[in-house]
């Protein structure tokens, strides 16, 4: 094995160590409940600021929508795990990833819009109910949904290396050179749109509480457009850290993948990934369900 893929393997486990066996996750934890509380109380100040029309205040708003959004994301949550996981456990191209890492975060952004919009207009629920609603009830729906997925992924792991048999050769005929049969470049690739509507429904069900709490204030302001955008804002924050996310999974994936010294031993080791990445995924997502129920 190369030295640079010992290395990240041994710092990935280090890392794991010290988040699940010495409390590790309980530290970054409250370091981003903290940071999410002191921008919200930013985010407050800034709204004051514009109602009392003062210059600039639109602007810092904005940049603290988007600082939310990266902090958000740096702190436990679904939308990392699934993006991690699904990019070690599935072959797709690190661009491709961050696309769904952006297109999720977009999505989850529009799904807090729709939730504040129909609950405030359509019911009139308020800011407490509304977070109750996203924290007690569709929290915990996603963390159980995500960890269902995660045991999906790793049984189609075990499936397919249950299945593994020596190389064949490729479906072309000899007579006229056209395949008859799909690449598995053409499989993967319909396997992947297939679960990259999954990626983004999983991480889209439950609205972002600070997006929650800034819409919530500006409808109560009047200047519901203005937290429209923010929340948008807030998803592009999230992007930027998934799609950092994004592109360490496929680089701890592809640097694992480049020890294998043939097609079948890589097909081996992309079903130990799947594999593992599903344990790994339905592990923790049953840890965050454990913490909100």
């Amino acid at each position: 094995m190369r030295p640079i893929a010992i290395l990240f393997l041994a710092v990935v486990v280090a890392v794991a160590i010290w988040l699940w066996g010495m409390g590790g996750a309980d530290v970054v934890s409250r370091w981003a409940a903290q940071m999410q509380r002191d921008v919200q109380n930013g985010m407050a100040a800034s709204l004051r600021a514009l109602r009392a029309g003062e210059p600039g205040a639109l602007l810092g708003l904005w940049g603290l929508c988007l600082t939310y959004g990266f902090v958000h994301a740096a702190g436990p949550g679904h939308g990392k795990l699934v993006i991690g996981g699904y990019g070690l456990g599935v072959r797709v191209k690190a661009r491709k990833l961050a696309g769904l890492a952006v297109a999720s975060s977009l999505a989850q952004a529009l799904t807090a819009v729709i939730f504040v919009t129909v609950a405030v207009t359509v019911f009139g629920l308020g800011r407490a109910q509304l977070t109750a609603a996203a924290d007690f009830i569709m929290a915990p729906l996603s963390y159980g949904l995500i960890a269902l997925v995660g045991l999906w992924l790793a049984c189609r792991g075990a499936r397919k290396l249950l299945r593994t048999r020596p190389e064949k050769p490729a479906a072309v005929c000899s007579d006229c050179g056209h395949a008859h049969g799909p690449s598995i470049e053409q499989t993967d690739a319909v396997r992947t749109w297939r679960d990259a509507v999954a990626v983004i429904g999983l991480i889209a069900i439950r609205p972002c509480t600070g997006a929650i709490f800034l819409l919530i204030l500006t409808y109560a302001l009047d200047v519901y457009w203005v937290g429209i955008i923010g929340a948008l804002v807030m998803g592009v924050g999230t992007a930027a850290f998934t799609g950092i996310v994004a592109f360490a999974a496929v680089g701890a994936r592809e640097s694992t993948l480049a020890q294998a010294a043939s097609a079948q031993s890589m097909a081996i080791l992309m079903s130990v990934a799947e594999l593992a990445a599903g344990i790994l995924i339905a592990a923790v997502a049953s840890q965050l369900l454990l913490r909100v129920i």
